[in-house]
């Protein structure tokens, strides 16, 4: 059951041959992505959150909050990684929560008038979840850990 739970999660594992890097170098890595001009923002976790770093990243278009926590483990070369979101609800009343490796595309459409006068569907605005999670994934797939993804609690 391992692997299909591994799909299931969202954990991924470093190419073979990568040697692991001091988790020093990895949390200087993380902290790094994004940044104030970037899509999202990491930052130190707090003892409330009970995780490490904290990636979070808001869309004010599509009223969307993203956010990943992640645990390093040292010992096993692992961050343990949750990932949330709060989107609209389908009904329009309130939002709705999830957790888990969800991949998503949010858009949003407008009709406008075309040269030839026929009124047509136009994307106005476009957010894929992986702006946030590719950048992360990366730096600890690149750094010879192990991205693993946890559903209940880090």
């Amino acid at each position: 059951m391992g692997r299909l739970w591994d799909k299931y999660t969202g954990t991924r594992y470093p190419d073979s041959g990568v040697a692991p890097r001091p988790t020093t170098e990895l949390r200087e890595a993380l902290l790094g992505l994004g940044g104030p001009s970037g899509v999202f923002l990491v930052r130190e976790g707090t003892s409330k959150e009970r995780a490490d770093l904290v990636a979070e990243c808001r869309v004010a278009e599509m009223r969307l909050t993203l956010r990943t926590s992640m645990r390093l483990v040292p010992a096993k070369h692992e961050a343990h990684t949750l990932e949330e979101r709060w989107e609209p609800a389908l009904e329009g009343s309130g939002e709705q929560y999830g957790r888990g490796p969800g991949k998503a595309v949010y858009r949003q459409w407008e009709y406008r008038q075309g040269a030839d006068g026929r009124r047509s569907k136009v994307e106005t605005f476009r957010f894929d979840t992986g702006q946030m999670r590719n950048p992360l994934q990366n730096a600890v797939l690149g750094a010879g850990w192990t991205w693993r993804g946890v559903l209940f609690r880090l």
